[in-house]
């Protein structure tokens, strides 16, 4: 169905505005039309027993989850319960050129993306499907950063690090070839003096450069769930269309005072049936939900601060004030532009890193246009028209300013309510009209000139779609109101049970045991210019530590 061209803003809001043996193949070398291997231990949660017991129940097969179920399927019987389905064989999230049509899919209770909107009027969107945000994001892939590492309260072995980070690129990253826009961004980027020019590198630097992709050189999608494809298939199992509803908590000891143990988990099915998934000896359930399901499956579960848990009728199982809390957003700011020319479908492929505290991406996309529905003067086309719309955005690290999570109901397929404070840091703020101001610097820049329209007199400009940069870029209160009017998301929300607050730095909800929390909502700061990245290394990381210590290595 062709999309109104009075949609293609709010369109482009949503869209830029979620331990192996050597010798085992990786899941590259796998032909992508062929199901995948994972697929022989994913069931529909309806085909699971009513109760069994694992080692690990991990909750959410999304970006950290996929790969810490893999690692710790090595050596443990490992459970992943994800609510959403499979993206194997549905074309919109298999291949770039899907990729916003799969985004604006939000109206169903199946669909890979769920709709949410913040409370400061912000419209985003949750994965719900197996590899999480990465099966439904812009794929770009983009080491974290240093400043990720020494703030984030975890005591990191870099050298595990760098070869989580490998372990995870050998299967689902690649080099992008940039084609016309991308190219013209890069150089656009050098010319308005963000540089050194890094050329193709996974790490994070300052200047200009080309990162990598998690689509390969056909256009197809890999994301986390391919990394399911190093598990040991006889060690677990994938459960999909599994809402979990509560984590299971018992006292180790009838003492006063006790603290309470993770014992398993409930979940229901597609037809409503219940199942008790229980954990063995020394076992744990471990929270993999990401930023808004992880809190709030703590405060369904009596896990959060007493009196607010009260006030909705659940029961106290551990006072933990600041579940939900220091929560965060990456406001995404830019224009977009209509050009003269037609431009290939491209995503997000090159990044400028900036010294002011900004990151500026871009992306092209082909919209299908169609004529008003009862025009006196226009009359339909016999085949269908197509727009291309480019746009340039900027990120700010961060966030400083920071928001919380509620419940909206006791039903957890109910999202929460969400607030993130965008720009009430004026840190924040002044890093947006930084950044903004670069993308004013860049679309003057001589690579730019060939997206302007020839007009009257011999005069070249820009046709924007939606709102341009104020003319005076240099009046910091007219940039600001800019930030403010046109704030969007770019979907790298994460917090609300950060790391010495509500897990400590090995990621262990403290004061209850057999818990644990390994996703973004860990996280204090997004690492790098993109989290997935990260987020894949964080589950593999996790998972192989885990294993070191169980073992006694």
């Amino acid at each position: 169905m062709a999309t109104p061209i009075s949609c293609i803003a709010f369109a482009f809001f949503l869209l830029f505005s979620s331990v192996a043996s050597p010798s085992q193949a990786s899941p590259r070398s796998q032909q992508h039309e062929t199901e995948p291997i994972y697929s022989s231990f994913v069931f529909n949660s309806t085909d699971l027993p009513s109760e069994d017991y694992y080692d690990y129940i991990i909750v959410g097969g999304g970006t950290a989850g996929c790969p810490l179920a893999a690692t710790l399927s090595q050596s443990f019987r490992v459970l992943v319960l994800e609510r959403g389905g499979v993206a194997y064989g549905k074309p919109n999230l298999m291949n770039q050129e899907g990729f916003l049509t799969a985004l604006m899919d939000i109206n169903t209770p199946d669909s890979p993306a769920q709709a949410f909107t913040s409370e400061d009027g912000v419209p985003n969107a949750r994965g719900r499907v197996l590899g999480g945000s990465s099966a439904i994001n812009a794929g770009f892939y983009s080491r974290a950063d240093q400043e990720f590492y020494q703030k984030s309260g975890v005591n990191w072995d870099l050298t595990l690090v760098n070869q989580s980070y490998e372990w995870v690129e050998r299967a689902v990253v690649f080099r992008p070839v940039l084609k016309n826009w991308q190219s013209a961004v890069r150089d656009g980027l050098l010319e308005a003096g963000i540089d050194p020019y890094n050329g193709f590198t996974l790490e994070h630097m300052v200047g200009t450069k080309i990162g990598g992709s998690t689509f390969d050189s056909l256009g197809r999608r890999h994301s986390a769930a391919d990394l399911l494809s190093y598990a040991r298939a006889s060690n677990i199992i994938v459960g999909i269309h599994a809402t979990v509803e509560r984590i299971l908590l018992a006292h180790s000891s009838s003492k006063a005072g006790s603290s309470p143990s993770a014992i398993g988990v409930i979940y229901r099915d597609p037809i409503g049936r219940f199942h008790h998934a229980m954990v063995r000896e020394e076992g744990e359930v471990i929270l993999c939900a990401g930023a808004i399901g992880s809190p709030q499956l703590l405060l369904l579960s009596g896990i959060g601060p007493r009196l607010y848990l009260s006030s909705w009728g659940i029961p106290v199982a551990h006072h933990h004030p600041h579940v939900g809390q220091f929560l965060y957003d990456n406001p995404r700011n830019g224009i977009s532009i209509v050009p003269p020319v037609p431009l290939e479908h491209s995503l997000i492929q090159v990044v400028g890193i900036t010294e002011g505290g900004s990151y500026v991406e871009a992306a092209s996309n082909v919209i299908p246009f169609s004529s008003p529905p009862h025009s006196a003067f226009l009359r339909a086309p016999s085949s269908r028209l197509y727009l291309t719309v480019a746009t340039l955005m900027e990120k700010i690290p961060g966030p400083v300013s920071a928001g919380s999570l509620r419940l909206a109901s006791t039903d957890v397929r109910v999202n929460p309510i969400v607030r993130f404070n965008y720009f009430s840091n004026p840190v924040d703020l002044e890093r947006c009209v930084n950044g903004t101001r670069k993308i004013g610097d860049v679309l003057r820049s001589r690579s730019m000139g060939y997206f302007k329209f020839l007009e009257w007199l011999g005069r070249r400009n820009f046709r924007f779609v939606g709102p341009a940069l104020p003319l005076d870029q240099s009046n910091f209160r007219q940039m600001a109101e800019f930030c403010r009017r046109t704030v969007s998301t770019i979907w790298h929300y994460h917090g609300g049970c950060v790391v010495g607050k509500v897990v400590d730095r090995n990621f262990s909800v403290i004061g209850i045991g057999g818990l644990r929390v390994v996703d973004g909502s860990t996280f204090t700061l997004s690492p790098g210019t993109n989290p997935q990245a990260g987020l894949m290394m964080l589950g593999r990381y996790v998972g192989v530590k885990m294993i070191r210590e169980r073992v006694g290595i």
